[in-house]
């Protein structure tokens, strides 16, 4: 049987390990990037990097974007859609409004291409080590025929029809927002309260407040160390894209919004800091209190 052709666009932050791993899967892999030198720096083991869209994405029968924004997924749908083979499946892994997905869907579907969104978490760690969660929004028999290709970047999961997918992310980055200012919150009244807030981490260890949050951003709270890892900047889109998605189905989400307000209040400063920089919004609202004595290490 001829092994499918696949194209992954996006030699970003994720995308570069993501497509890194996708091509030790598979024969071979074409890589694009709007700047093409990023595409270039991962060629060789069957990876070819293509300058021109057009003809990274022609004749594929997969398509991957992992893409900054749904803005820039729909500019880029729109530039290769000329160039698509009829019934080429098209997966999106980046992170976009349900609203965009389903648009990008029905835009696909004009010229003959399948759609599913398939955005993934588990950040840089997670794209590198291949363990990524990936909650796939699509038809069964499309995740069926790509199943063991996402295997190769993580473990996915269709979570049901196209659209359903960035849903399923938009639930994930609420719990990760939540759940990283509930950890800033802990470690700083331990400390104002008096306690060792390293020692209270390593006894909240193996409780019902065990988390790989805890595990891992706990501690970087602790060290100061807000290098990325995941961005201030992408979080605080997601939870935009949480209270949109919120409006649309009707519910309100206090602690979303509340949440939401605490990224936006150092969007600005930090926008590249690792999400775990959620303490720094916490320590605005609390003058002359500060975790730890570390340094800050910011991009």
């Amino acid at each position: 049987m001829t092994s499918p052709v696949i194209t992954f666009l996006g030699i970003g932050l994720m995308g570069k390990p993501m497509a890194t791993r996708l091509a030790a899967s598979c024969q071979s892999l074409r890589v694009w990037n709007r700047t093409f030198a990023k595409a270039q720096a991962i060629t060789g083991d069957g990876i070819s990097a293509h300058a021109d869209l057009g003809d990274a994405v022609a004749g594929a029968d997969i398509v991957i974007s992992m893409l900054e924004d749904g803005n820039i997924v729909g500019q880029v749908i729109t530039a290769a859609q000329a160039h698509l083979a009829a019934g080429a499946l098209w997966i999106d892994m980046s992170s976009t409004q349900q609203a965009e997905a389903l648009q990008f869907h029905q835009q696909l579907a004009g010229v003959a291409v399948r759609f599913m969104d398939a955005p993934v978490s588990g950040g840089v760690l997670g794209a590198e080590a291949a363990t990524l969660a990936i909650m796939a929004g699509g038809a069964q028999a499309d995740f069926e025929q790509v199943a063991p290709l996402l295997s190769a970047m993580g473990r996915p999961t269709l979570v049901g029809p196209a659209g359903s997918g960035q849903v399923a992310k938009l639930c994930n980055q609420l719990i990760v927002g939540g759940t990283l200012d509930l950890i800033a919150e802990a470690l700083l009244l331990a400390q104002a309260a008096g306690a060792d807030p390293a020692a209270v981490r390593t006894a909240l260890r193996g409780g019902f407040a065990e988390s790989r949050l805890l595990e891992v951003h706990g501690q970087r709270m602790l060290d100061r160390n807000f290098l990325p890892g995941g961005q201030v900047k992408s979080q605080l889109k997601d939870l935009h894209n949480v209270l949109a998605a919120a409006a649309g189905a009707g519910v309100a989400l206090p602690l979303a919004a509340l949440v939401t307000e605490h990224y936006a209040s150092i969007g600005e400063r930090y926008p590249a800091a690792d999400q775990s920089a959620a303490l720094l919004a916490l320590e605005q609202v609390n003058p002359g209190h500060r975790l730890g004595s570390a340094p800050d290490r910011l991009p």
